[in-house]
């Protein structure tokens, strides 16, 4: 316990899955803690469970726009900020003869542009030393099939990993990543699939996990608290892969 005790953190798309599991434990470590969220019931039932002396922001993670709103909100709550955990995004699994610009661009603006503009917005924030944490994924790094979107949007996002890295670790800012396997929460709820199917795709990925299982939002919440610790000091530019084997045997 303690751990986070007196940082100042934002997690996006903290509302739910690993973003809300990840808030938990943050406050848990003595943390004070921001969420963004763009579902209004979510957002509700998030400021219920966590209390009162958790900062909710409504704001849709897409809109560069939006970042800079968030930014002066957090600068207006906390002054500044030691944590940042970008968890907020998409999964649509399609074959690619079922894309479309519309959805290619929304997938890229959730996944990339959006992570990338708030990290932008909230530079004059960060406090020295401060983390930051990008949610990535398994996905960037085997051929799934029908993940072609999904799968680069997150090699983009641990591209900017290593780039952002170098590029900031001279301001005392560490970038690092978790790359989950599939994990139970409500984002494969979200595909578009009717039950028989989305059973179907469940035990289609269950199959490729070496473990035999899904993992659990607290599994990878876990390693984000330590990449967010003073215990990760000497970690910079790294990518925790948390996938039951899934993207290494």
């Amino acid at each position: 316990m303690n751990r986070l005790k007196n940082k100042r953190a934002l997690i996006t798309g903290g509302t739910s899955g690993i973003g809300l599991e990840t808030a938990r434990e943050f406050v848990a470590e003595g943390a004070r803690v921001a969420i963004t969220g763009k579902n209004p019931a979510t957002l509700e039932a998030a400021r219920k469970e966590l209390g009162e002396n958790v900062l909710v922001i409504a704001s849709d993670a897409s809109d560069v726009a939006a970042q800079k709103v968030v930014a002066e909100t957090i600068h207006q709550a906390f002054g500044g900020l030691d944590v940042l955990f970008l968890n907020a995004g998409i999964a649509e699994l399609r074959p690619i003869e079922q894309w479309d610009e519309a959805g290619f661009d929304r997938s890229f603006a959730l996944n990339v542009k959006g992570p990338y503009f708030l990290i932008q917005a909230l530079l004059p924030l960060l406090a020295n030393p401060a983390s930051v944490v990008i949610n990535a994924s398994v996905n960037a790094r085997i051929g799934m099939p029908n993940s072609s979107v999904y799968g680069a949007t997150k090699a983009a996002i641990l591209s900017l990993v290593r780039t952002l890295s170098g590029e900031l670790i001279s301001r005392g800012i560490r970038v690092n990543a978790v790359s989950p396997g599939p994990i139970v929460t409500p984002l494969y709820g979200k595909l578009g699939f009717s039950e028989a199917d989305l059973k179907a795709v469940s035990a289609s990925i269950q199959s490729q996990v070496p473990v035999g299982r899904f993992g659990n939002p607290n599994e990878i919440a876990s390693a984000v608290v330590f990449l967010a610790s003073d215990e990760s000091a000497f970690t910079v530019g790294a990518d925790i892969q948390i996938d039951g084997g899934m993207g290494t045997l």
